[in-house]
């Protein structure tokens, strides 16, 4: 594990398969950081519980030691981790960007997906 004064408690409020939960998870294995994943999509009391929490609907949502950051990406997790002393710097690669959007969200994105398969009758 990375250095740091103590190990954080994390849990994090994620999709199985957005790209700013992935920046997130990527985050906490480039620092080498246990957390608690919770999927808000296959677990509808997971998502109850993160509004309940946080008084919105927006993922990723992460607690670090009691801290809720909502709504947040994985480079704002680093960055804030990094501010409070919870990590120390490295120069490890992340496995996926940190900052963005599912590739369904990406400028763009419409014009590149495939054409609908024509069906006949």
């Amino acid at each position: 594990m990375t250095e740091t004064a103590t190990t954080p408690t994390i849990v994090a409020y994620l999709k199985p398969w957005c790209g700013w939960s992935g920046g997130v998870r990527a985050v906490f294995k480039k620092y080498n950081l246990a957390f608690e994943e919770r999927d808000i999509i296959n677990r509808p009391d997971f998502f109850q519980e993160m509004v309940e929490k946080t008084g919105q609907t927006k993922q990723p949502t992460v607690e670090i030691n009691g801290q809720i950051l909502a709504d947040v990406s994985g480079e704002e997790v680093e960055a804030w981790m990094l501010q409070r002393g919870i990590v120390t710097p490295n120069n490890a690669v992340p496995e996926v960007p940190i900052n963005q959007p599912c590739a369904h969200e990406l400028p763009g994105a419409a014009a590149a997906a495939p054409a609908p398969l024509p069906f006949r009758r």
